[in-house]
């Protein structure tokens, strides 16, 4: 039956860029809920092929990386570990931060990561959120609200929601960044991620931003 499985090649997933990598979002494509994986690429000697990043907070994850194609080369802590095709890298979750670099050309890192003792709960959003990232990044606040806010609101996933109301503040939309950001801290507390955030310094003076921050 071929509803009990999919298959996939990866070369043939959409490559989005995050923070200065290209990834395939296989999760995504494949709706996988048990455990998050993913594919990054770097199409040329030198691209950075995973995001520099430590996973360092409650219910972060630990994290294995497959170099699948080419050649990688990865910054652990302060350690470099040469990785050419077949090599596994295992990197627990804590502060200790990590990267990676392509070697050859079209290197391909696997990377498949849950939370240690707990359920898988795909809950970040990060992968929806990728698609409008570039808009945050450009600094077209407006495009990226009017693009991304009912795909969003029907997810329900408190960090697109959260990005989504910075957005908004960014273009001027108070009500509706405080709205978002309500809806946002229902289901994982970014409070004090809020209360550092210059995106959100339009809102600082406003009394339902400080009723939400308390």
């Amino acid at each position: 039956m071929t509803d009990t499985y999919k298959v996939a090649n990866l070369d043939d997933l959409e490559l989005r860029p995050w923070r200065e990598t290209l990834t395939g979002r296989v999760r995504h494509e494949l709706g996988i809920e048990a455990f998050g994986v993913n594919s990054w690429v770097g199409k040329s000697p030198g691209d950075r092929v995973i995001p520099e990043h430590a996973e360092d907070q409650p219910g972060d994850h630990d994290e294995l990386y497959a170099v699948v194609r080419g050649h990688a080369r990865f910054e652990v802590g302060d350690d470099t570990v040469d990785a050419p095709n077949g090599t596994l890298v295992y990197v627990p979750a804590g502060p200790t931060r990590r990267t990676a670099f392509a070697e050859e050309p079209d290197t391909i890192v696997l990377a498949i990561g849950a939370a240690r003792g707990q359920a898988y709960e795909p809950n970040n959003g990060w992968e929806l959120w990728q698609q409008f990232h570039p808009l945050y990044e450009a600094g077209d606040y407006e495009a990226a609200v009017e693009q991304s806010r009912a795909v969003v609101e029907e997810s329900g996933l408190p960090m697109p929601l959260y990005n989504l109301a910075c957005c908004e503040a960014l273009a001027g939309r108070k009500e509706d960044a405080i709205g978002h950001l309500k809806s946002a801290f229902e289901t994982t507390d970014l409070r004090e991620l809020a209360k550092e955030d210059t995106d959100l310094d339009s809102l600082r003076d406003e009394a339902a931003f400080q009723e939400l921050l308390a």
